[in-house]
């Protein structure tokens, strides 16, 4: 092969029209997400644009939304327990999901209905 993929740039999630107000709110003040400056050729489109850590997640708006209820992201969580108090103090809910021996997970729905996963790996206990 001549090439190579080496990581993910972003994530983008659709969201209906005038809905930034709800996503910098979500994924700015809940998630604890930094907005970042969109460019200026893109800005007319409408959305807002998200950093954390080496990633960004693009809320983009689409006139005919429609929220993606299966396929989501997934993201690493460090004390995913403390993540689902912090959910609960905002009044989100989550759906909590052990089908994966040595993970944590819990399902959450942004304002706009979009899926996202949100997961810790826990230690197991050795068994012989």
């Amino acid at each position: 092969m001549t090439f190579t993929l080496t990581h993910i740039d972003h994530i983008q999630l659709a969201a209906p029209p005038n809905s930034e107000s709800e996503a910098r709110h979500f994924f700015g003040t809940v998630l604890g997400l930094t907005e970042v400056k969109k460019p200026e050729s893109l800005k007319k489109r409408g959305g807002v644009w998200f950093e954390f850590g080496s990633y960004q997640l693009h809320i983009g708006v689409k006139p005919t939304f429609s929220p993606a209820k299966k396929a989501q992201p997934g993201f690493h969580v460090k004390n995913l327990p403390a993540f689902k108090d912090h959910l609960t103090s905002f009044g989100i809910s989550f759906i909590e999901d052990k089908n994966i021996t040595g993970v944590e997970r819990i399902y959450v729905t942004d304002p706009f209905g979009n899926r996202m996963e949100f997961l810790e790996k826990v230690n197991l206990p050795f068994s012989n």
